[in-house]
């Protein structure tokens, strides 16, 4: 290996790497992290929410003609932008169902696999990068999207089970990562505090409709926060790379990034497994890993890699 320290970043689209946490990817990838970014699906149901796209109708539908080779060629743009590696899982995008009542999701797309055959795949890639950190969504998905929580349900499998010898046995040589955490792209007090800081300099604030909503949000602890403001402009780049995806005249880009480092120059995370000891508040995702690792080589030079006790 040629980095000693290793991230894992697990996502249910290709678009989803940009929007959450990936300023906190192109952070440690200058810090000489390898970072990995898996993408559960293929995107290929999702819609064009670009409403420049929808202008000309022969664009638009060329775009939905090839929309997988099209979302991929976005990846590839967005991959390069942050410097992060990445990996597909394999899996068919499952679509977000709408209607009431709600329609049955497409017959063989990733919301319905078998939580432990669809972490497979995953242990493998976990078991090949050997991470110590793994970044994904809570058991809500970040929001009630049907891949995001069955990424969530892949990814927790993964975790629990890449260092298990007993189980995949035939997907390499067992690797426990050291530290859980979950995506907390939004929170009620980060809204808060930009909009507020929007109305102070006399600009027009984005967060009045989802202000409306504050009470019905569900509130997430965060235990980390990644100082990470001067990487806003490349994930933003990162971010209107996947084109189909977002309106770059959009909510998301009417806030100033100078206004976000202002009041809120962090990416956000939870703490979900520990299997090393650490102290919350964190800034840091490899908090208590930097210093497992130095032990651990002190110890044995290269040694085995044998966490003590399990926290959460």
């Amino acid at each position: 290996m040629t980095h000693e320290l290793r991230l894992m970043t697990v996502h249910a689209h290709p678009d989803d790497e940009s929007s959450k946490g990936a300023a906190t990817s192109v952070r440690y990838i200058r810090e000489g992290v390898d970072v990995l970014v898996v993408t559960c699906t293929d995107g290929s149901r999702g819609d064009i929410l670009n409403p420049q796209l929808k202008k000309d109708p022969a664009v638009q539908a060329e775009i939905e003609a090839n929309l997988l080779d099209v979302r991929r060629k976005e990846m590839d743009a967005a991959r390069a932008i942050l410097g992060v590696r990445q990996e597909w899982l394999g899996f068919v995008d499952s679509g977000l169902p709408q209607g009431d009542p709600l329609p049955p999701l497409p017959e063989g797309c990733f919301a319905v696999q078998d939580v432990e055959a669809a972490a497979e795949p995953l242990v493998r890639l976990m078991r090949r990068q050997r991470p110590q950190v793994v970044v994904t969504y809570n058991e809500n998905g970040g929001y009630p999207h049907p891949d995001h929580i069955m990424t969530h349900k892949v990814t927790l499998a993964a975790f629990e089970a890449a260092g298990d010898p007993e189980k995949f046995p035939d997907a390499g040589e067992p690797w426990q990562p050291l530290k859980l955490y979950y995506d907390v792209a939004w929170s009620v007090a980060r809204i808060e505090a930009e909009h507020q800081e929007m109305l102070d300099r006399g600009l027009e604030s984005p967060y009045w409709e989802l202000l409306k909503e504050r009470e019905t949000w569900p509130q997430r602890e965060i235990t980390t926060r990644v100082p990470v403001g001067e990487y806003f402009e490349t994930r933003d780049a990162a971010l209107k790379a996947h084109a189909t995806q977002i309106d770059p005249d959009g909510p998301f880009f009417r806030t100033p990034n100078d206004i976000r480092r202002a009041v809120w120059p962090t990416e956000d995370f939870e703490l979900a497994r520990s299997v090393i000891d650490t102290t919350l508040p964190e800034d840091d995702l490899f908090a208590g890993v930097r210093e497992y690792e130095k032990a651990r080589e002190a110890v044995s030079g290269q040694g085995v890699h044998e966490p003590a006790g399990v926290c959460s």
